[in-house]
């Protein structure tokens, strides 16, 4: 494991859930038990150093489970991607940026809180605070909403390899306008979560496989790698070695697999002294 982890690694896409703040409308057993602490045993048991929390859909716009253990792990090794309400204020995106929030989430499938019409106006506002939108939906969608995530003002970061509900071929029409985003030059991918939608399964996933090694041969400076911990309502989830190797089997050279989990998140989320967020 240790070999696969260098130092600095970053996993860019974590939920935390805490009992001690509950679900809303939720009974408080509903809550999973997904806390700070469980998650620092993942890091200790992994090598990972560095960690984006990232607001959990159930909690909606109330983002203080997330931001309560952004501050416990400080600015140096964390950043935080917020869910907001459509007409949220510059103030509230201030007071966030603050915090360590960098970026906005737009989970653009059920249970999310915001939608397409959303994005243009906090595009903007991340625009102008140096964050990014972080989308996720059905990729074979991407053809038809295209020149919309295309024209915004901010960077972009895609979800879990394109969130491809059913897998698809790299011809197929939502891939291929994937592809073209990545040429914009401020579009990321999450190499993340294959096996949300994989129909071929354990242990390599290999219809989701064949989509994240495009996409890393396409622009390995533009990928970054996340676990998805704690793999929500996900019963029987891989081990995060598990997802760690087949990062090595998507990226075989170590110097790029090296930028895929230190340098590209670096840049994009600012970990670095003197390092912009808004990396082109």
């Amino acid at each position: 494991m240790e070999s696969l982890v260098p130092p600095g690694a970053c996993d860019c896409h974590v939920h935390i859930f805490d009992p001690a703040h509950p679900l809303p409308g939720r009974p408080p057993q509903e809550t999973p038990d997904a806390t700070l602490a469980a998650y620092r045993a993942v890091q200790r048991a992994t090598g990972l150093s560095r960690v984006v929390l990232v607001q959990a859909n159930g909690y909606g716009s109330d983002n203080r489970c997330m931001l309560d253990a952004l501050a416990t792990l400080g600015r140096s090794v964390a950043r935080g991607i917020a869910v907001v309400q459509p007409d949220a204020t510059r103030e509230l995106l201030d007071d966030l940026d603050a915090q360590g929030v960098c970026g906005i989430r737009f989970h653009l499938l059920p249970g999310g809180l915001l939608d397409w019409e959303a994005l243009p106006r906090l595009s903007r506002l991340a625009a102008d605070l140096g964050w990014h939108v972080q989308v996720q939906c059905d990729g074979r969608t991407l053809a038809e909403r295209a020149d919309i995530l295309a024209g915004l003002p901010c960077p972009i970061v895609i979800d879990h390899i394109g969130k491809f509900l059913e897998p698809v071929p790299v011809s197929h029409p939502g891939f291929v306008s994937l592809l073209r985003l990545l040429e914009r030059g401020d579009v990321w991918v999450k190499l993340s979560a294959p096996y949300e939608v994989s129909r071929t399964g354990r242990p390599d996933y290999a219809d989701v496989s064949v989509l994240a090694s495009a996409l890393a041969d396409a622009a390995p400076e533009r990928m970054v790698w996340a676990s998805n911990w704690p793999h929500p309502w996900f019963a029987e989830p891989p081990s995060e070695a598990e997802l760690i190797a087949l990062l090595a089997a998507w990226v075989p050279d170590e110097n790029r697999r090296r930028d895929i989990l230190v340098g590209n998140p670096a840049r994009l989320y600012g970990f670095d002294a003197g390092t912009e967020r808004r990396a082109h």
